[in-house]
């Protein structure tokens, strides 16, 4: 049988007439919106008869397979003298300057439309129509023409031509890419214990439809056990597509090499890994302007021939991108997205699902795809979305911006003005309620301001001149837009922070409760997999991720010997805030007391740098011959990578790490065998107590939870990640020893896992007698 290939209107059209330059000069954000809207209005006016919307489809028959070509016509209006065909577009640019210079690619489609409806109704010729309408002034220009059946056929056959080679391509490449993940085996000669169980749920929920959250220690192959599956069902036609979403480059590189492994084994797949504009464009300065980048400059014109060489490879990496996106002279990062688009397997960070200023729209703006998303590490989803879902204004931002534009630019200074004395009032009643206030409600009368500066900044944006301060209006615009954009959907789940620092006013629309916006995003997928070693609760996440009551929940124990690792409490130790300079020398005696049991490397996490700091200045006088590392502010990978190359199992002298809780080195590293002996953990994790905590936990009160959702939960998981380090095969041994009275209460013992069965301790005496027996007793 043959294979059916599937394409859009627009997508063939596109690919086979898109040519010139990279435009990103600036477009309102509001614009698409505000075409749909002219669309309706252009198509209510039509006369009677005129019918909007009119889908149409052909399949044109190959020797190697079936191209089912599919389309909505904005309108069709059959009248005694002919049949017309409309294609509506808006623009911003000079009806005139339109006129003159059509684009190609607006006429294709609508000839392709015209044929397919000629070839549906048997018409002699169609009356092609392109409705151009000026977005600013309204004005309406009309481009007629009429075609014979004979003139459509040959160009639509043309295009066929022309893009068939490229689908015979994507055709024969997704019969060998399925035949090989038919042939697919697990690449072990055995599964590890809980990961074939963890595998069949992702199977199970793909196939069905669903979402899943499962909590499976950390060792078992959470990665490949979520992939492998994954894999599977698009061999078998239950998914088209993957989208491994993560919050870290620690993610990114467990994908990478959970795909390498099966590429070992004979997987044949198309994956891409997405970074970010900033990270991979080769030219900054020219902030995408044809006439200063040749990556712009004819970007289309080679994108044909970059996206063929690009198929040759199997994994589309960030080197590889770069190396081709060089080669052929395009943008690395939207010949990044193009690719996206042919591939089987996306690897990239939440935002690209989630946030509603960056996600993928090619994908998830038309109809929802058959996706799987693959959720990596989602404890840091809840967190993370509520960024992705507040917005925040800054009172010197437009301070600086008038400054900036004073003699250039009177309404954009103007109206910056008028926000900036607005946020100056708000800023003194905010000192007067001591720094902070919060409200259930909306701004008022600051909505109208916001407005005027749009439109200010807007007229003058819109002409795309080079100035020394565009960017800082860009900057303004981008983030009032955005900021109205949340106003609209302002509701219970918000609420409107004002922070005052200095002369600084922040007015912040923060999210308290995500779940719904996240809902909102997995109905963009046919199914969604949440994983991780720490989702504790069960019920927390569920609720907090915006998961289905019916969404599957397992939970797999460590695989582990229960014996390998010895976990101890330090009952006797109050780390709270008040607490903090009080403890700090026994907390450092009780390091130097369970790294001085056995040589090796130590890792001790504390939930803020201020009490490290304390501990590590106790700790450092009070020892000899240890190597002491210290996490800093501000690491970047290089950083992160000289700290970690330093714990070497060939260590011969004692080394001892200090970092932070659910920072970079308290989740997402692999420091196996002797890399890494032991870890204290100081504290339960708790988030810093904060008036935006504080508003969360309010909010969840009403619900008898709120304590829970605001503090206790996201610290017991940090706790869990930074305990977690410890063993990570089954061949490790290690203690851990969490330090912190409250460990011993049943709020903290019950989310413990059950194979940390802790010993609690109150003396150095006790810790060092224990840990003695551990280390001599044979695994």
């Amino acid at each position: 049988m043959k294979e059916r290939h599937q394409i859009a209107v627009r997508t063939l059209v596109d690919y086979v007439l898109r040519s010139g330059d990279l435009d990103m000069r600036f477009t309102s954000p509001g614009r698409p919106l505000e075409g749909i809207r002219i669309h309706q209005r252009i198509q209510r006016q039509r006369p009677e008869g005129y019918r909007a919307e009119v889908s149409v489809s052909t399949e044109v028959e190959t020797p190697g397979l079936i191209l089912v070509v599919s389309g909505r016509i904005d309108g069709v209006l059959e009248t005694a003298e002919a049949t017309i065909v409309e294609e509506i577009k808006s623009t911003s640019r000079e009806l005139g300057v339109v006129g003159q210079c059509p684009d190609p690619c607006h006429w294709g489609q609508a000839k392709v439309y015209a044929c397919l409806l000629a070839r549906e109704k048997d018409l002699p010729s169609v009356t092609v129509q392109l409705t151009y309408c000026q977005l600013d002034s309204g004005e309406i220009l009309e481009q007629t023409e009429t075609c014979g059946r004979e003139e459509l056929e040959t160009f639509f056959e043309d295009l066929i031509q022309r893009y068939l080679k490229w689908a015979k391509t994507l055709s024969d490449w997704r019969q060998l890419r399925d035949a090989t993940i038919g042939r697919l085996d697990f690449p072990f000669a055995a599964y590890r214990c809980g990961q074939r169980s963890m595998a069949i749920t992702v199977y199970r929920t793909i196939r069905d439809g669903g979402q899943a959250l499962i909590q499976a220690a950390t060792g078992i192959g959470k990665t490949l056990a979520a992939l492998f599956p994954a894999v599977k069902t698009i061999g078998e036609g239950h998914t088209d597509r993957i989208f491994f979403l993560t919050a870290r480059n620690t993610g990114k590189a467990s994908a990478t090499k959970a795909l390498d492994l099966l590429q070992t084994v004979g997987l044949r797949l198309k994956r891409v890994c997405l970074t970010a504009k900033d990270h991979i464009c080769f030219n900054p300065e020219a902030a995408c302007d044809a006439q200063l980048c040749p990556y712009a400059k004819g970007h289309f014109d080679r994108l044909t021939e970059s996206l063929e060489a690009a198929f040759a490879c199997d994994n589309l990496d960030r080197e590889t991108i770069e190396t081709i996106a060089r080669a052929h002279r395009v943008c690395p990062f939207e010949f990044s997205l193009e690719l996206s688009r042919w591939a089987d397997c996306i690897v990239c960070d939440y935002n690209y699902a989630f946030d509603p200023r960056v996600y993928l729209r090619r994908f998830f703006d038309e109809e929802n795809g058959s996706y799987v998303f693959l959720v990596d590490e989602a404890h840091n989803l809840v967190d993370r979305s509520r960024e992705m879902f507040s917005v925040h204004l800054d009172k010197n931002a437009f301070l600086e911006l008038r400054r900036a534009v004073k003699s250039h630019l009177p309404p954009v200074y103007r109206a910056a003005g008028k926000i900036n004395t607005w946020m100056v009032k708000a800023r003194e009643q905010t000192r007067e309620a001591g720094g902070f206030q919060s409200a259930a409600s909306l701004p008022d009368g600051l909505d109208f301001l916001l407005h005027g500066f749009l439109r200010a900044a807007e007229k003058w944006l819109a002409k795309n001149q080079a100035a020394p301060f565009r960017e800082i209006v860009l900057e303004c615009y981008f983030r009032v837009n955005g900021f109205l954009r949340v106003w609209d959907q302002f509701d219970d789940n918000y609420r409107t922070c004002y922070q005052q620092t200095g002369s600084q006013l922040t007015l912040k629309l923060f999210c308290l409760d995500p779940s719904r916006h996240l809902a909102v995003a997995f109905k963009r997928c046919r199914a969604a997999v949440f994983f991780s070693a720490t989702m504790t609760p069960a019920d927390y996440f569920q609720q907090i991720l915006g998961c289905t009551p019916s969404a599957t929940r397992l939970a797999i124990p460590s695989p582990f010997p229960r014996k390998n690792l010895s976990v101890f409490i330090a009952r006797g130790i109050d780390t709270t805030y008040a607490r903090r300079a009080e403890s700090a020398q026994r907390v450092a005696d009780l390091i130097h007391s369970f790294a001085d049991s056995r040589t090796g490397n130590y890792l001790c996490f504390f939930p803020s740098y201020a009490y490290m700091a304390m501990v590590v200045e106790r700790f450092s006088t009070s020892v000899k011959d240890v190597v002491i590392l210290v996490q800093e502010r501000q690491m970047d990978d290089a950083d992160r990578a000289r700290f970690l190359d330093q714990f070497s199992a060939r260590n011969q002298q004692l080394l001892v790490g200090f970092a932070v809780m659910g920072g970079i080195f308290g989740e997402g590293i692999d420091l196996v065998g002797e890399r890494l002996c032991g870890a204290v953990v100081v504290g339960v994790g708790l988030p810093s107590i904060c008036p935006e905590r504080d508003l969360i936990r309010d909010y969840f009160d009403r619900w008898g939870r709120g304590f829970d959702f605001a503090y206790r939960y996201p610290g017991i998981n940090r706790v869990l990640q930074a305990g977690g380090r410890v063993i990570r095969t089954d061949q490790d041994r290690g203690a851990l020893l969490l330090v912190d009275q409250r460990f011993c209460t049943y709020a903290y013992r019950r989310l413990l896992p059950e194979h940390w069965p802790a010993a609690a301790i109150d003396t150095q005496a006790q810790l060092t007698r224990h840990l003695k027996q551990f280390w001599t007793t044979d695994a």
